[in-house]
């Protein structure tokens, strides 16, 4: 189904959206997309939304299985509390991408904006897996709770470091690779750097050749860059202040 959203409210766009769902509708193409929020919320099945244009903010938030694909950039809040799916971004993303999902795949391919993968975390047997091909701005994977944020710097040029600062502040669950070069001071007091495995190689291998699938990128030449895993100290980094 082609759906032409220039100038449509997003409540109204949604309202479309949900109608051909139940009516059997399993792909939708929005063209001329300009801030509409929302889009995917909630929504469940085997879903593809293309989306021509910049979706607004809380794309797919507690969306539970659906594939977005954006052909540009994203706004802030995309994937917030996703259970499962798939979220494909050609372009940029916005602030606190991933909040506190607990399920399915964010793959970027440019930079993302502050408190990415905020309180991302694990739910039951799920564990949410978000990739970003460039780098992020400050508080990357703050107070993260499970699942694994991968930043592969593709856009640093040689010997330059990335951007962020205070990474994994507050961190307490899954685990953060960074390809590419990371200064200690950038790093929050929560976490701690740790020698990478033949296992971690293992699942990168894995989720780099996904995410170099969607992008036409060479995943080799992304795996021979140089890669810090960053795992959290305690499960619990604020407990002394609430306990005595």
């Amino acid at each position: 189904m082609k759906i032409d959203a220039e100038g449509v409210y997003y409540k109204e766009l949604n309202k479309i959206m949900r109608e051909a769902l139940l009516k059997g509708t399993k792909k939708f193409t929005l063209y001329n997309v300009s801030g509409q929020r929302y889009i995917g919320s909630d929504l469940d099945g085997k879903v593809r939304i293309d989306i021509y244009g910049t979706p607004g903010n809380d794309l797919a938030a507690f969306m539970d299985g659906p594939r977005i694909v954006v052909h540009g950039n994203g706004q802030d809040g995309i994937g917030n509390t996703m259970n499962e799916g798939e979220v494909i971004i050609y372009g940029h993303s916005g602030d606190i991408t991933g909040l506190s999902m607990r399920g399915g795949k964010i793959f970027i391919k440019e930079n993302v904006g502050y408190r990415v993968g905020i309180h991302m975390k694990s739910y039951q047997s799920r564990s949410p897996l978000l990739i970003i091909g460039g780098t992020a701005y400050d508080f990357l994977g703050e107070y993260m709770a499970g699942g694994t944020l991968i930043v592969l710097g593709l856009n640093l040029k040689e010997g330059e470091y990335h951007q962020a600062n205070f990474i994994g502040t507050g961190m307490h669950g899954g685990v953060i690779y960074l390809r590419g070069k990371v200064h200690n001071y950038q790093l929050g007091k929560e976490v701690s750097v740790v020698e990478i495995q033949d296992s971690d190689y293992k699942l990168l291998k894995k989720y780099i050749y996904e995410f170099a699938k969607w992008f036409e990128l060479d995943p080799e030449r992304i795996l021979k860059g140089e890669f810090t895993k960053l795992l959290p100290l305690t499960l619990r980094p604020y407990g002394k202040i609430y306990c005595y």
